[in-house]
């Protein structure tokens, strides 16, 4: 405890020491964590990883608190962020030695805004080579950040807890976590359709074909291929 019962400061230095630490520690536990290291001040590099926190702090319910979270990031205290289909499972070092377990839900995307979701997509896609390199074309931001129908999902679509003995409705350690998404999805943007279990290889799949058929119908050919989950599988690495 601090001066007169305030929390005692502890820099930045130390901050990042200790999540260091508490790293190389459960690392020898667990050597299968997934941890969020941040170089710089910036957490996403690329336009859907942006836009991901951009959509964070558009929320008023969360204008309060999604703040605190940055800091506890960049500071490497996210020790580990797993996603699964629509479950976000994260260990978060807070100021005590253990570190604190978050969980974060979020509801799957339902079969009527898939089917919006993909009908969006079509003709949308006019690189290739974007996709082949795990890559999102900006063409298809409207996927994420169309309100009614894309792929963030809205307040009341995520649910969050976290051991920890702060009762607000959102604790940094789950802001941390919020913001350690946008960053998971900066590196595999694929992990989006995890986030709302929904099957990324049927929207590439279509995509693809919709782009191939295009492409034969300007060169005066039609074709009636498909292609199999196994030859998408093997194009993007899934």
């Amino acid at each position: 405890m601090g001066y007169r019962g305030f929390p005692k400061y502890v820099s930045v230095a130390e901050k990042k020491a200790n999540a260091s630490h508490a790293l190389e520690k459960l690392k020898k536990k667990n050597p299968d964590i997934e941890p969020i290291l941040i170089e710089g001040k910036t957490i996403a590099k690329n336009w859907w990883g942006k836009s991901w926190n951009l959509n964070l702090e558009s929320y008023a319910d969360y204008s309060n608190r999604i703040a605190r979270g940055k800091s506890y990031l960049r500071n490497g205290s996210v020790l580990d962020l797993k996603i699964s289909k629509g479950i976000v499972n994260a260990k978060v070092q807070g100021s005590t030695s253990k570190p604190y377990e978050v969980k974060i839900t979020i509801n799957a995307l339902s079969s009527q805004n898939w089917a919006q979701v993909i009908e969006l997509c079509n003709h949308r896609i006019d690189s290739l080579e974007q996709l082949l390199e795990g890559q999102f074309p900006k063409a298809l931001a409207v996927l994420f950040t169309e309100k009614k129908y894309g792929l963030f999902p809205s307040t009341d679509e995520i649910h969050f807890d976290c051991s920890c003995p702060d009762w607000a409705y959102m604790c940094k350690h789950v802001a941390a976590v919020l913001y350690g998404i946008g960053a998971k999805l900066d590196q595999d943007p694929m992990l989006f359709f995890e986030l709302r279990d929904l099957d990324g290889q049927a929207l590439i799949r279509k995509s693809v074909e919709s782009k191939l058929e295009n492409m034969l119908k300007n060169a005066g050919k039609k074709s009636e291929r498909e292609i199999a989950d196994e030859d998408v599988s093997d194009l993007f690495g899934l």
